[in-house]
């Protein structure tokens, strides 16, 4: 209970709706009424981009993609408001396997910059920084079939997605490995690098991962920065607490 008090606003950073991400069930109505209902304060819609599992067709012109895969992301922010939830925009960039978290960029800045759907890793960096962004790599150490080998940046991302509650959250029922958690937060210590927390969650039956902040986060690039200082915050998974370092502080 102290620890709430000390950080009272809980946002999920990494979150699926049915609209946009084919392996997703919930729509974001279902989303954002169970995250207002678990206590979050705010949610991050981080939907599968154009190289990763996305619903929408592939085939529309990039401007019109773009304009499809966002009305995913205004049907939770619509149902957010009613609800007194904070909705912010991200989404999750697939490269060969590997995958990204992106945050910080906007429908515009995606409908004009096109080169962004096929640039590398380096590529990604540079064209997010540049918009004012971050690029945090999510699950870096999941091993599934879709993922063919594990592939590190330490230089070409702001921050690692140490915590992952899929793997580590036992109720998770799916990539539940806690090992994938562990060696995330070793990684992201070697490297220096700023640990996010998310729940990775594509149902309305919440694992309760995320971060905690003392203040309220105002905007998408407000959390941009909070990361980018390694903002004092804890982490959870759902089951746990961790402070900023990956430090497992207390039981939920």
């Amino acid at each position: 209970m102290e620890l709430l008090e000390e950080y009272p606003f809980l946002y999920e950073t990494h979150l699926h709706t049915s609209e946009a991400s084919s392996c997703a069930v919930s729509t974001g109505e279902e989303m954002t009424k169970a995250c207002k209902n678990a206590g979050y304060t705010g949610i991050i819609v981080t939907n599968h981009n154009w190289h990763g599992n996305t619903c929408i067709d592939r085939a529309l012109p990039w401007d019109q993609w773009i304009e499809k895969y966002w009305q995913a992301f205004e049907e939770a922010r619509r149902w957010g408001g009613r609800l007194g939830l904070d909705v912010f925009f991200g989404y999750e960039a697939g490269y060969r396997g590997t995958e990204f978290l992106i945050y910080g960029v906007e429908k515009d800045w995606l409908i004009s910059h096109p080169e962004i759907e096929n640039a590398t890793v380096e590529e990604q960096y540079t064209l997010v920084h540049e918009a004012g962004g971050i690029v945090i790599h999510a699950h870096p150490f999941r091993e599934e079939p879709y993922i063919p080998q594990v592939r590190l940046f330490p230089d070409h991302v702001d921050g690692v997605e140490g915590i992952n509650a899929t793997h580590s959250n036992p109720r998770s029922p799916s990539h539940n490995d806690p090992a994938f958690d562990e060696r995330a937060i070793a990684y992201s210590r070697e490297h220096h690098l700023p640990m996010t927390a998310g729940s990775d969650i594509h149902t309305k039956h919440l694992l309760g991962g995320g971060m905690a902040f003392r203040r309220r986060l105002g905007s998408i690039q407000d959390y941009c920065e909070a990361i980018r200082s390694d903002e004092d915050r804890i982490l959870t998974n759902g089951v746990a607490w961790f402070d900023k370092n990956g430090k497992e502080i207390a039981i939920r």
